[in-house]
C-alpha cells in the first residue's frame, strides 16, 4: 500500500510506493535520508525497476542512488546545482517508479520529497490599547514545512494557562476580560523541524476603569473564507464585543446541523480538528446582545479539498481473442479528478477500437494478444493522484483458424472502397464467418466500425466514407472455437471529389476602376482533395453577361481591372479539385469608388478576411493605402435571406438602417473584431469602411455562411427524437460458443439509422466489466467466443448520426451444450472392506451441459491403456458409489470422467487407494463355516457309504 508520510524522518526510514491511495509526501530535515521502496503488488516476476524524477528518467548522483534491491536512496545533503540539468539536481522533487516484468509494466504513485523550511513572518502582531474588561487580539502568520506550531509569550514567558487566554492554532491569541495585569509585551514563537522563529514584540496597554455601559454589538474578528486539505485542522474565528457580553452562536447557511466533531474553542470560536469534505459549507456566526433583539452576523465559506481516491477500481479479467474488454473506474475528490489510463506504464490514447469513455471507463474492442498486460486507472486533481491496476489476459484456444491473408483494398469512388481477402491457410474449413474492421488512419479519437460477413464471402464494398481520406482495414475470421488473429492491416485513400464548400470571399477597391478579390480556401475537411484552381465570376449588377477568370490553386487573391467607377458589381468564386468545380459562393456585391471624390475619401481596408465559426465571425483586416488620413473604422453586418441573396446590398454607409447591426465604431489601431451570438449555418454579409473627420470611405464587403451545427443540434421543423430500438429481435443458438442474433429495422423512425449496437452478457450478470458491446451495420450478427451451455441475454439499440436510441427489450438464449471441459472435481476414495471401496466426487467446474453419466475407470495396474481398465457408469445425478469385487490388500488406481449428450470430457488425474487386508474373523465368516460343515458332512457320508459297501461284500463271502 502507499502511505501518507509527512513529518520527521529518522535515519534509515523508508517509504513504500505502490499504486493505491495517496499521495506520499516526505519532508526531510538537513542531513537526513529516506529510502523509497517500489512495491507494485500486481506485478509478477519483476525483472527490473526504473525511477523517474519530475517526469524524467532519474540521473543517479551521490545523493540519489538506486540500491541493488531496486529501492531509491535519497539524501538531503546540500548538492551543487547541475548546470546541464538544473531541473533534475538536488534532492527535492517528485519521484515515481516503474516495475517491469515479462507481462508488462506498472507505474507507481508519485512521492513528493521536500526540505523542511520555515519562512519569515509575513504578518506580525501589532501593539494596541484596550480598556479594562475589554478584549484584545494578536495575530501572526508564517508558513513552513511541516506546518509550524505557534505559541505565545508575554514578557518572554509563556502566556498564562487561563480560560481568558485563548490560543488558536492559526496563530491568533485572544484575551477576553482584559485585566490590568495583562499589560506587557507579547510575541509569538513559530517552530517546526527546520528551525524556530520569534516575532516582533507587540505592547498591550490597559486603560483603567470599566467599559461604558451600553453600545451596539460589534464583531471584532469575523471568520474568513478558508480552503484546507482534508485531514488538516481549521479554525473559524468569531470575536464579538458589547456590554453586557454578547452571546455567540454558529449555524450552517444550508440548514444542516453543525457536525458533532466540531469543537468550540474558547467561548466563541469553532475548531475542526480533522476537516473532511462533509464539513464544507458556509458558516454563520451570530452575536446577540443579551436581553435585546439586537444581533449581527458574519459568514465565511469553508472549502475542504480532497486528494483523489478510487471509489470503484477496475477488475482483473481474462478475455478470448476478438472479444471486448471493459475496465470500469470511478474516482472521487475535490476538485473532481480527471481520469486517464496507462498500459504497461505508457499513456493510452482514445482511438479506434480503444476508447476512453467520458465516464472514465476504458473499452477495448477486438482484443488481440498485443492487448494483454497491466492497465492502470489514474485519477488526478490539483492535490495529487490515485491509481488502481488491473491485468488483462487474452485467451487463445487451440485449433483456431489462422489470420485471413492477402487483404487488399481498392478505392472505387470518393465514398466507396472494395475490400477483398483470401481464406486463412489453417483450419479454413472450420470458418463460420468473417468480420471486417475499418477506421480513419489519421487523427485521434476515431471510431472503429465493424461489418459481419458470411462464410462464403471474401470481399465487401464499404460505403459512406469521406472523400480523399485514408482508411485502415483489417479482417478477422471466426470458427465455432473463437476468432483468429487479425489480418495484416492495409491503408487505402478514397478518391477525390468536388469541394463541398466554396471559399470565403471578401472585396475591396484601391482605385475607382478595380476590385481586389481575396478569399480563404475551403477547410481541409470540406476540400475533398487538393485544390488545383479557382474560378472567379463577376459582372455588373444590372447585366447578365458574366466574365470568368481562373487562377491557380495556390492563389488567395486577384485584382479585377478596367471596371467602371461608381458601379455595383457582383462577384462569386468556386474551387476545383481534380474532379471538377464545387458549388460557387453566394454573389457578393461591391460598389467601385466615385472618381470625383477619391482624393479625400479613405480607401477601403485591405485584406479583409473572415473566419467563420458556428456562432461567430472573426474579422481581420489591414489599413488602407491612405491610412494616415483615417480616424477609425465602422463595421456593419446583417443576416441575408436566400430570397434577397441576389438583390442589391446596402453598400453605402449612409444607409445604416438597412443593416441589422452597425455602425460599430472601432479605433484606428484595431485590426480585428469578432461578431458573436450568431446563428449556425446562416448567410451573413459584413461591411467594413474606414472614416475620417470629413466622411466615410469605401467599403470592403464579405458574404458567407457560419458553420453548420452538428446534426443533433440542428433545429428542424419537428424535433427529432432518438431512433426507436429494433423490432423482432431473435437469438438462435449456432454452436456451443456462438449465437446468431437477428432483428428488423424499427417500423417508424425520424432519423437515419447508420448502425446498431448489440449489448450482451451472461444472464443475471451484475459485474458491468463483463458486459460486451458490438457494432453492426447489418440487421444480424454472429456473436462468437461464448461459453458452452450458458444462458446469455441480448439487447439491441439503433444509432443515428450523433444520436443513439435506447436499448430494446432483452432476449435470452442458451448456447448449445458441448463436451465437459473439465473432469469431475474433488475425487475421494475410501476403502470399506478388503473387497470394496467408497468413491465420492463433485460435478465438473465447466460441465458445458447437463451431465447425463459419470464414467469410473479403475485398475490395479495404472500403466495399462484405458480400454483395459474396468469401466463403471453412474447416472448424472449421483455423486458417490461403492465399487465391489476387489482383491484384498491391493493398490487400485481410479480416474473419472463426465459425459453430456454431446460426448465425454477429459478424465481426472489418477488417484489410488489400498484395499484392506483380510483378518481371521473375516476368514471364519458364516460362509466359511457353512462350507466346512458341508465338507465334513460329505466326508462322513462317503465313509458311511464305504463301510456299508464293505459290510455287504463281506456277507456275500
Amino acid at each position: 500500500c502507499l502511505f501518507f508520510f509527512a513529518g520527521r524522518l529518522l535515519e534509515g526510514d523508508s517509504l513504500e510506493l505502490s499504486c493505491s491511495a495517496g499521495p506520499a509526501k516526505v519532508i526531510l530535515e538537513p542531513n537526513q535520508a529516506v529510502v523509497l521502496d517500489c512495491n507494485l503488488a500486481p506485478v509478477e516476476q519483476v525483472i527490473n525497476v526504473t525511477w523517474k524524477k519530475n517526469g524524467f528518467p532519474l540521473v543517479e548522483q551521490e545523493h540519489l542512488r538506486v540500491l541493488p534491491n531496486g529501492s531509491l536512496f535519497i539524501s538531503s545533503q546540500a548538492v551543487a546545482k547541475d548546470s546541464k540539468y538544473p531541473e533534475r539536481a538536488g534532492a527535492e522533487g517528485n519521484y515515481s517508479c516503474v516495475s517491469h516484468s515479462s507481462l508488462g509494466a506498472v507505474t507507481s504513485q508519485t512521492a513528493a520529497v521536500r526540505f523542511s523550511t520555515l519562512s519569515r513572518f509575513f504578518q506580525q502582531p501589532e501593539s494596541q490599547t484596550v480598556e479594562e474588561n475589554g478584549m484584545a487580539r494578536f495575530e501572526c502568520r508564517i508558513e513552513g514545512l511541516p506546518s509550524p506550531v505557534i505559541t505565545w509569550e508575554k514578557d518572554h514567558v509563556a502566556v498564562p494557562q487561563e480560560p481568558r487566554f485563548i490560543t488558536l492554532p492559526n496563530g491568533v491569541l485572544q484575551i477576553v476580560d482584559v485585566q490590568e495585569s495583562d499589560a506587557g509585551a507579547y510575541h509569538c514563537v513559530a517552530s517546526n523541524a527546520a528551525r524556530k522563529r520569534y516575532s516582533n514584540d507587540a505592547v498591550l496597554r490597559v486603560l483603567k476603569g470599566s467599559q461604558p455601559a451600553g453600545g451596539d454589538v460589534t464583531i471584532i474578528a469575523a471568520p474568513e473564507n478558508t480552503t484546507v486539505v482534508a485531514g488538516e485542522s481549521v479554525v473559524m474565528e468569531c470575536m464579538a464585543a458589547a456590554d453586557p457580553t454578547p452571546f455567540v452562536s454558529w449555524i450552517r447557511q444550508d440548514g444542516k446541523p453543525v457536525s458533532t466533531d466540531v469543537i468550540v474553542l474558547g467561548r466563541t470560536n469553532l475548531l475542526i480538528p480533522s476537516s473532511q469534505p462533509h464539513h464544507s459549507g458556509v458558516y454563520v456566526c451570530r452575536a446577540n446582545k443579551p436581553q435585546t433583539r439586537q444581533f449581527v452576523t458574519a459568514a465565511a465559506e469553508l472549502r475542504v479539498l480532497a486528494t483523489p481516491s478510487i471509489s470503484q477500481a477496475p477488475e482483473t479479467i481474462s478475455r478470448t481473442r476478438a472479444s471486448t474488454a471493459r475496465f470500469v473506474c470511478k474516482a472521487e475528490g475535490e476538485p473532481a479528478p480527471t481520469i486517464h489510463w496507462l498500459k504497461n506504464g505508457e499513456a493510452i490514447l482514445s482511438n479506434g477500437r480503444v476508447k476512453v469513455q467520458s465516464s472514465g471507463s476504458l473499452v477495448i474492442n477486438q482484443i488481440g494478444l498485443e492487448d494483454a498486460g497491466y492497465y492502470q486507472c489514474v485519477a488526478e486533481n490539483s492535490l495529487g493522484m490515485a491509481c488502481a491496476t488491473a491485468k488483462l489476459s487474452v485467451i487463445v484456444r487451440e485449433g483456431l483458424p489462422s489470420a485471413p491473408k492477402r487483404v487488399s483494398a481498392v478505392s472505387l469512388s470518393s465514398t466507396t472502397v472494395l475490400v477483398s481477402w483470401e481464406r486463412p491457410e489453417y483450419n479454413s474449413e472450420q470458418i463460420i464467418g468473417f468480420s471486417l474492421h475499418y477506421q480513419r488512419a489519421v487523427g485521434t479519437d476515431n471510431v472503429e466500425y465493424q461489418f459481419a460477413v458470411n462464410n462464403d464471402t471474401t470481399e465487401l464494398q464499404v460505403k459512406d466514407l469521406e472523400p480523399n481520406t485514408n482508411y485502415v482495414f483489417y479482417v478477422v475470421a471466426y470458427s465455432q472455437l473463437g476468432a483468429s488473429r487479425t489480418s495484416s492491416s492495409i491503408i487505402v485513400q478514397t478518391l477525390e471529389d468536388v469541394p463541398s464548400a466554396a471559399p470565403q470571399l471578401s472585396l475591396s477597391s484601391m482605385t475607382p476602376s478595380d476590385i481586389r478579390v481575396t478569399w480563404l480556401p475551403p477547410p481541409p475537411e470540406l476540400s475533398n482533395g487538393k485544390i488545383t484552381k479557382y474560378k472567379i465570376d463577376y459582372c455588373t449588377l444590372k447585366e447578365d453577361q458574366v466574365t470568368s477568370i481562373e487562377v491557380g490553386g495556390n492563389e488567395t487573391q486577384i485584382t479585377l481591372y478596367s471596371l467602371h467607377p461608381n458601379k455595383v458589381y457582383k462577384v462569386r468564386i468556386a474551387a476545383s479539385t481534380s474532379m471538377g468545380y464545387g458549388a460557387p459562393s453566394e454573389w457578393t456585391q461591391h460598389r467601385t469608388p466615385d472618381r470625383d471624390n477619391q482624393t479625400h475619401v479613405p480607401f477601403a481596408p485591405t485584406e479583409l478576411k473572415v473566419r467563420a465559426k458556428m456562432e461567430s465571425l472573426l474579422i481581420t483586416w489591414q489599413p488602407p493605402a491612405n491610412h494616415a488620413q483615417i480616424s477609425g473604422y465602422k463595421l456593419y453586418y446583417r443576416e441575408v435571406s436566400q430570397e434577397e441573396a441576389s438583390d442589391e446590398s446596402p453598400l453605402d454607409g449612409a444607409e445604416d438602417e438597412s443593416w441589422d447591426v452597425g455602425p460599430i465604431k472601432l479605433k484606428k489601431k484595431v485590426k480585428q473584431y469578432e461578431l458573436t451570438r450568431l446563428a449556425p449555418g446562416r448567410l451573413y454579409e459584413v461591411k467594413l469602411v474606414a472614416f475620417n473627420k470629413h466622411e466615410d470611405g469605401y467599403a470592403a464587403v464579405w458574404k458567407g455562411k457560419t458553420e453548420k451545427a452538428p446534426a443533433a443540434a440542428v433545429d428542424p421543423p419537428v424535433q427529432k427524437g432518438p431512433p426507436l430500438p429494433p423490432v423482432q429481435v431473435y437469438a438462435e443458438s449456432n454452436s456451443s460458443t456462438s449465437i446468431w442474433l437477428r432483428w428488423k429495422k424499427p417500423d417508424f423512425t425520424t432519423v437515419k439509422i447508420v448502425n446498431y449496437t448489440v449489448r450482451f452478457s451472461p444472464w443475471g450478470l451484475k459485474n458491468a466489466s463483463l458486459v460486451t458491446y458490438y457494432t453492426s451495420s447489418d440487421e444480424d450478427i454472429l456473436i462468437s467466443g461464448l461459453k458452452p451451455y450458458t444462458r446469455y441475454e441480448f439487447a439491441v439499440q439503433s444509432n443515428g448520426v450523433g444520436i443513439d436510441g435506447p436499448f430494446g427489450s432483452v432476449v435470452e438464449r442458451f448456447t448449445l451444450p458441448d463436451r465437459p471441459s473439465t473432469p469431475p472435481s474433488d475425487l475421494r476414495l475410501h476403502p470399506l472392506n478388503p473387497y470394496a471401496v467408497q468413491v465420492h466426487w463433485c460435478p465438473p467446474a465447466e460441465p458445458n451441459g447437463i451431465i447425463v453419466e459419470y464414467l469410473i475407470l479403475y485398475n490395479a495396474n495404472n500403466t495399462q491403456p484405458d480400454d483395459m481398465w474396468t469401466l463403471l457408469t453412474r447416472e448424472g445425478n449421483i455423486f458417490s458409489t461403492e465399487v465391489h469385487g476387489l482383491e484384498s490388500d491391493t493398490r487400485y488406481f481410479f480416474k473419472m470422467g463426465a459425459k453430456t449428450v454431446v460426448g465425454s470430457g477429459p478424465y481426472s488425474n489418477v488417484k489410488d487407494v489400498h484395499t484392506l487386508r483380510e483378518k481371521l474373523s473375516d476368514v471364519l465368516d458364516i460362509h466359511s463355516v457353512t462350507g466346512i460343515i458341508v465338507g465334513v458332512c460329505l466326508g462322513l457320508l462317503c465313509i458311511l457309504f464305504c463301510m456299508c459297501a464293505s459290510f455287504r461284500n463281506s456277507k456275500q463271502r
